[in-house]
């Protein structure tokens, strides 16, 4: 394995099982070395609990980059805000610093999230959501295992998490590099949550891909190749 290149740790989207990295990782060259991190599926974990839980990743000695996933987002800054020695660099995918979800949205997820996950969404709704009209039957089957192999109150606190998240105040202590993918057909997570990081931290460059929420998952050599070229100037 080459050293050249930062490890990549992998930190998933709200399901937490990280099995759906699967596509970007096998889009990935062979030189660049991924550890994918899972959350526990029979219970809760707050964002600051799952700092503790992979704190010692950062503090192995080995130099990486985080790349999060939606869900991990607020994950991601909390622990880059600590400033780990070997963190060389961010990367957020279809991500957010405080809830994107506002208004009356907001009020009605929270209401409904302590039912929302005990009956597997129709086909119709996480395809519009999550997948694009155009999702493989393979990527909506991946998408519903992993799902169903976590316990619905576990996805309800995640939710619940996600509305009340904030991590403004930490990404203001954040000093590495950071890369933003946005997805163009994002119906979750809209613009305006790239442009809060961008308030905080202007010089954000962004990668817009055309897709769905499930960015990784539906574009992987998009946005494999967006990853190798912020890596690349890492290092240069």
């Amino acid at each position: 394995m080459s050293s050249q290149f930062p490890k990549l740790i992998l930190l998933p989207g709200m399901d937490g099982t990280g099995n759906l990295y699967t596509n970007f990782i096998k889009a990935l060259p062979d030189v660049f070395e991924t550890e994918v991190l899972r959350y526990p599926a029979d219970h809760f974990l707050s964002y600051e609990q799952l700092v503790r839980v992979i704190e010692p990743v950062a503090s192995s000695g080995e130099p990486f980059v985080l790349v999060a996933e939606s869900f991990s987002t607020p994950l991601a800054i909390l622990l880059a805000a600590t400033k780990p020695p070997t963190l060389k660099g961010v990367v957020i995918c279809a991500g957010f610093i405080k809830s994107p979800v506002r208004g009356w949205r907001r009020l009605l997820c929270s209401l409904l999230s302590p039912v929302m996950f005990h009956c597997a969404l129709p086909e119709s709704v996480t395809k519009y959501l999550l997948a694009g009209r155009n999702a493989s039957p393979s990527l909506l089957l991946a998408l519903r295992t992993a799902v169903s192999s976590v316990r619905p109150r576990v996805l309800s606190a995640r939710l619940q998490a996600i509305l009340t998240c904030d991590a403004r105040a930490e990404l203001e202590q954040v000093t590495v590099p950071m890369l933003y993918l946005q997805a163009k057909h994002d119906r979750l997570v809209e613009d305006s949550c790239f442009k809060e990081i961008q308030r905080i931290r202007p010089k954000t460059p962004v990668a817009v891909i055309s897709g769905p929420h499930l960015l990784f998952q539906s574009e992987p050599q998009k946005t494999v190749d967006c990853v190798i070229q912020f890596v690349q100037k890492l290092v240069q």
